[in-house]
């Protein structure tokens, strides 16, 4: 199993959305990077963190699971679509979506929190200069989050 984070601003998509509409297929992705998670390392059951950013706390907000491997992102071939790209055709499509699954809402576990834990420090979300609205998570990076979840982790530092 992979896992990942999904980063969404709360006041365009955020885990309350998702906790009502149960499902919802993640499209609008316009990074390449983020694209070939998606469409190459993604997998039916993967988990992911949902991550609320660009908020007054961002951080990790809820558990989700991946209900459908890639398939070409519809927005891209809609004239009316911010995401429209005139580049992409139904033969040869650029940009490609997965379906997110609601998992659970979780307490939330800022930003600073998670810089605050050595164990994470080599977390991608918490590189300089990341941007992307999806990166992968290690198995070790997962663990630990989940240990704060369940309030056993304490190490810092």
């Amino acid at each position: 199993m992979n896992y990942w984070l999904f980063k969404s601003e709360p006041t365009t998509y955020g885990i309350d959305h998702l906790a009502r509409d149960k499902s919802t297929a993640w499209t609008g992705v316009r990074n390449y990077q983020a694209r070939n998670f998606m469409r190459d390392e993604m997998r039916k059951g993967d988990r992911g963190f949902f991550y609320h950013s660009s908020c007054e706390v961002p951080g990790i907000v809820g558990i989700v699971e991946i209900g459908r491997a890639a398939y070409p992102d519809e927005t891209q071939f809609d004239r009316k679509s911010r995401q429209y790209d005139a580049a992409a055709t139904k033969d040869n499509p650029r940009w490609y979506n997965v379906d997110v699954r609601f998992v659970k809402k979780t307490r939330v576990i800022s930003l600073d929190e998670l810089r605050s834990h050595k164990a994470l420090r080599n977390m991608l979300l918490l590189q300089r200069g990341n941007r992307l609205s999806i990166t992968p998570v290690t198995a070790a990076e997962w663990n630990y989050i989940e240990g704060l979840l369940k309030g056993g982790t304490k190490e810092k530092g």
